[in-house]
């Protein structure tokens, strides 16, 4: 109990440092919710890392018995690797990037099927940096949006902004700009999807969705890949095996 009062509180106390630092040397801001999601994810990663690795592995066994898939449901299990989506699905990892030295938001998505094989990838770039929760939500929403105009469905998307997947499911009534994006991805996604669903993973298990979305910083307009782009080819391959 005390070790985990310790870590919580180091988390926090090193987030807030995290935060100070952002405005002065970045003259970026965060919000308190972004400040303490950062210090929720670090706790619950390092859980994750010292954590017998049976674990997680019982955990995925357990999620591919079950047959049922609900649409907008989130899967309990946290996995620290990929996982491949059940037989028929797709999964769609999606995340977001910021940078400071080229002043610009980045946004990865990556489409793979039941097998681990690249489908498609997107990449989307603001000329701009945004605060890290509407960063993640312009994530989803990107992928949701884009999806649905290429008529997919049974998709698995995965995003590690546990704050993202939290608003997606709760439909509270939020009138912020993240709250408003949040608001339109929950719209397209009754709209457009019936077997699908949102869920929020490690962000070990985003790394290809992570790789592409620094990547993208460095571009100046979106790219849409039919082929596996050079920076995430290692990634796939690796994490098909």
């Amino acid at each position: 109990m005390f070790v985990e009062l310790a870590q919580r509180v180091t988390t926090v106390f090193w987030s807030i440092w995290k935060h100070r630092n952002l405005i002065v040397w970045g003259n970026a801001t965060e919000t308190s919710a972004t400040v303490a999601e950062h210090a929720r994810n670090m706790v619950g990663d390092w859980q994750l890392a010292n954590a017998p690795a049976i674990l997680a592995s019982d955990a995925h066994q357990q999620h591919a018995l079950t047959p049922e898939v609900e649409t907008s449901t989130m899967t309990q299990h946290v996995a620290s690797s990929w996982q491949h989506p059940l037989p028929g699905r797709y999964k769609c990892n999606i995340n977001a990037a910021f940078s400071s030295h080229s002043n610009r938001t980045g946004i990865g998505i990556c489409v793979r099927d039941s097998e681990g094989t690249f489908v498609l990838a997107k990449t989307v770039t603001y000329p701009f940096i945004v605060p890290v929760d509407v960063g993640e939500a312009l994530g989803l929403h990107s992928a949701v949006q884009w999806l649905s105009e290429m008529q997919f469905d049974s998709v698995d998307f995965e995003t590690d902004s546990k704050l993202t997947v939290d608003a997606f499911l709760s439909n509270r009534n939020d009138t912020s700009e993240f709250g408003s994006i949040i608001s339109s991805c929950r719209s397209l996604f009754s709209s457009f999807f019936s077997n699908s669903r949102v869920e929020f993973v490690r962000r070990q298990a985003n790394a290809v969705a992570h790789a592409l979305a620094r990547e993208v910083t460095l571009l100046a307009s979106l790219v849409v890949c039919y082929d596996i782009p050079n920076c995430i080819e290692s990634l796939i391959i690796n994490e098909i095996l």
